[in-house]
């Protein structure tokens, strides 16, 4: 039994050894894999590596806890990269020449000895030569240091713990090693996962991160590429993000990113991968799908998984998002191609409030050429002949004449002509430049004003305000200035505001809209109909009008729209009961004009009556002369 129990110990002591190897040696291969990617294919050839791509290599290994020293060879010995940072050194020759001749990683352990050599510590590794292929071409090998002495204590305690316990008995023995060497591994395997996921998973949602998502698209590609298959790539954007942050603090904003992820994982197949990669941003990666179509189902499927409220505290959130959508090989040929398609198509939903948006070559007018469009738009801010106001008539619907303009904003590009709003207002939103085009707006408009009432003909003139300037009182301070500035009356000056951005912050924008509003600037809804704005709020609002949205418009010239006239009306009542204004935008028709003024709409613009123009192009009809202002919009 004496023998029995030394042969046990002796070999239970090398299985472990040889199975921490093994485990040591595939965290080898995984680290040897991330360094690797970050290495050009000739810096092997040539024996130097750019200082850009060292950088790249250190911030792929970065997540493995275990790694000491990481340091990359060439098959004939040049150091390419040392983690610390040494540019000269030798490698272990005969290692060297074995991994990369075998093609299979070579594993020793060794002492280091650190500090003095009397009082210093030694430190046990595993020094693991891992050879690196580039497509079947061995070009190197990766030396990976990985910290060994908490395996080696471990696997000594344990060979100590089975030879006390040989005392007692051969059964009990066996017993004992069965559990030990199962403890151990467990612990190694915990370890190992360990640092898998604090690598390649996000830390809040518990979601693959974009390092994930990459390794796994580029497998789905792989794959489909073999097989003749489709990719599909859908990024998901919550909307409003910020205003939730901001509004309920980031720890809310943080749990409802956790329950976004958990209706994202549990709604998809389980070959799907639902990745964060930032922010409130999500990926959803479909491996393997049968045509675009199917991607663009998908992610509408998606879409629906946030109709039902988010409960944060006893906050019931409702949240909207915007999907964009690509695929390979249909709109893209490689993952980098198709990750920026994706996010075009995810802009594009964004801007139109299309809710899901397919990969449209059309409408990929952003990503590099939206750089370029935003500088553009920097300079044109500083220059004095390509952002210009036009006009647009309303017209009284009871009389016919002309009663106030409304001022929209155009840019005449250098070499893009002339562009319309949709094109650069959401980019300026987006980028920060929306205060500077507001206070152009409202310094070319009251200028113009100013200019008008010189020659005697004053009209009202409404001006759009962006959600973004509207919850600051910073904005009406620029109003009174350039009113007291230009001696314009504030009656003859208007603002409309959307709907949606009085819903979404209404502490912050109803002082604003109540400061012009005792300062004798009428201020009005926008798009009314597409928001929640609730009846008690339009009662207590400081607003003397409303605009119906163009869509309940569109509806009633529309064939077949049952209802149309109805809603229309019944907005029209509700705004007459608290003695507001209505106006319709987006009149086209004679038969549109006559149904709203029967329905006791005030007032309509559209291209029924004139497109928006510069002001040396508007008629003599649309500067009514000798008109009081006050009594024509009231």
């Amino acid at each position: 039994m004496l023998a029995l129990g030394v042969a046990l110990v002796l070999v239970t002591a090398d299985v472990m050894q040889q199975q921490a190897q093994r485990h040591g040696i595939a965290l080898a291969r995984s680290i040897e894999s991330y360094a690797s990617a970050g290495v050009p294919e000739e810096a092997f050839t040539i024996g130097v590596l750019a200082p850009g791509d060292a950088q790249r290599v250190t911030e792929q290994v970065t997540g493995f806890r275990e790694l000491r020293r990481l340091r990359l060879w060439t098959v004939d010995g040049t150091l390419l990269y040392d983690s610390h940072a040494d540019s000269t050194g030798f490698p272990d020759g005969e290692r060297l020449d074995t991994a990369t001749r075998e093609r299979e990683p070579v594993a020793q352990v060794v002492t280091v000895v650190r500090g003095e050599q009397v009082g210093g510590t030694e430190t046990t590794l595993l020094d693991v030569y891992v050879p690196v292929q580039q497509g079947r071409v061995v070009v190197g090998a990766a030396e990976v240091m990985l910290d060994y002495q908490g395996t080696a204590d471990a696997v000594s305690s344990a060979v100590r713990t089975v030879t006390l316990v040989v005392a007692g008995g051969l059964a009990v023995l066996w017993v004992l090693l069965f559990r030990t060497v199962r403890n151990a591994s467990r612990r190694l395997q915990a370890s190992a996962l360990e640092n898998a996921r604090l690598a390649l998973l996000d830390s809040l949602t518990g979601l693959p991160n974009r390092r994930m998502l990459a390794n796994r698209l580029a497998r789905a590609i792989e794959e489909s590429t073999a097989t003749g298959g489709t990719v599909g790539l859908a990024l998901l954007d919550i909307d409003r993000f910020k205003d939730i942050n901001d509004s309920l603090g980031h720890d809310r904003g943080d749990e409802l990113l956790e329950q976004v992820a958990a209706r994202l994982r549990g709604a998809l197949r389980e070959d799907d991968v639902v990745a964060r990669l930032g922010g409130d941003e999500f990926a959803i990666l479909l491996p393997d799908i049968q045509s675009v179509a199917d991607a663009d189902a998908a992610a509408r499927r998606v879409r629906q998984l946030f109709v039902p409220p988010f409960m944060l505290g006893d906050l019931a959130l409702h949240v909207d998002t915007s999907i964009g959508v690509a695929c390979l090989p249909d709109q893209a040929d490689d993952a980098s191609s198709l990750m920026r398609m994706a996010d075009v198509a995810m802009y594009t939903a964004k801007t139109h409030r299309l809710g899901v948006s397919v990969y449209s070559p059309e409408e990929d007018d952003s990503s590099p050429a939206r750089l370029v469009l935003l500088g553009d738009l920097h300079r044109a801010l500083g220059v004095a002949d390509e952002l210009e106001l036009h006009y647009q008539p309303k017209i009284d619907l009871r009389t016919g004449r002309t009663v106030g303009l409304e001022a929209l904003m155009r840019w005449r590009h250098p070499t893009r002509g002339m562009l319309p709003p949709d094109l650069f207002v959401p980019l300026a939103e987006q980028s920060g430049l929306i205060h500077d085009l507001t206070r152009y707006a409202l310094r070319a408009c009251v200028e113009q004003l100013a200019v008008w009432r010189e020659r005697g003909e004053p009209v009202p003139v409404a001006v759009n305000l962006s959600a973004h300037d509207v919850t600051s009182a910073t904005v009406a301070e620029v109003i009174e200035h350039l009113l007291a500035t230009h001696d314009v009356g504030p009656d003859l000056l208007e603002v409309e505001i959307t709907e949606t951005a009085l819903v979404s912050d209404p502490s912050r924008v109803v002082p604003v809209l109540q400061r012009l509003a005792d300062a004798g600037v009428r201020v009005s809804i926008d798009d009314f109909g597409i928001g929640n704005t609730s009846i008690s709020q339009l009662r207590d609002l400081p607003v003397h009008g409303l605009k119906i949205d163009r869509l309940f418009v569109a509806d009633l010239s529309a064939t077949g729209r049952e209802g149309s006239e109805v809603v229309v009306k019944a907005m029209v009542d509700l705004a007459h009961s608290f003695g507001l204004q209505v106006v319709a935008e987006g009149v086209e028709d004679v038969r549109t004009a006559e149904v709203l003024r029967r329905l006791t709409v005030d007032q309509a613009q559209g291209y029924l009556y004139s497109p928006a123009v510069p002001p040396d192009r508007l008629r003599a009809e649309d500067l009514p002369r000798d008109a009081d202002p006050r009594h024509a919009v009231t």
